[in-house]
């Protein structure tokens, strides 16, 4: 089965921001992925959030997410559960600075479906700094609406800062 990535949306941004929204999400693809690439403007090491929903988005206790990190030297594993937001990094946070880049994949999966629950994983690595590592994730959205919606956001009110890069492309299934 071959697939087909077609951008949909893409940002560089001009000067430090607290978060990101990608709306107005067609339905028409099977799934969508996000990539981040950047660094915060705070402290070194912040995990970076999610938060999606049809119209709006959801900032109730609907998400969940599982997470394995490693840094070469530890791997430890966790889970949340009842939150209020996704978690797209979480040990592996993001960098405080520009030699110190971030970057992110997320892939939603049949996002536009309406009679599921919404599952996306996300991989991130930090490769130096306070908190350098990988992580895994799997978050899942307890509700069944379509995603057309998704907000990214650093924790703890850091902002990303000025030349992060947000893309979100969909993937059509052949």
């Amino acid at each position: 089965m071959a697939s087909t990535y077609t951008p949909i949306a893409t940002t560089t941004l001009g000067s430090a921001q607290a978060s990101y929204t990608f709306s107005s999400i067609a339905g028409t693809y099977t799934d969508i992925v996000l990539t981040i690439s950047g660094y915060g403007s705070g402290t070194d090491g912040n995990a970076v959030l999610c938060q999606v929903g049809n119209g709006s988005v959801d900032t109730g206790s609907n998400y969940s997410v599982t997470r394995l990190s490693g840094n070469g030297t530890t791997a430890t594993s966790g889970r949340r559960s009842s939150q209020t937001n996704g978690y797209l990094s979480d040990n592996a946070g993001l960098p405080n600075s520009s030699s110190q880049i971030s970057n992110f994949i997320v892939n939603f999966m049949n996002y536009s479906n309406t009679t599921t629950y919404k599952t996306f994983l996300s991989r991130a690595n930090v490769p130096s700094g306070t908190y350098p590592g990988t992580e895994a994730l799997v978050n899942l959205w307890r509700s069944t609406s379509a995603i057309n919606e998704i907000k990214v956001f650093p924790f703890a009110g850091e902002s990303f800062n000025t030349g992060t890069t947000l893309t979100l492309y969909g993937i059509l299934a052949a």
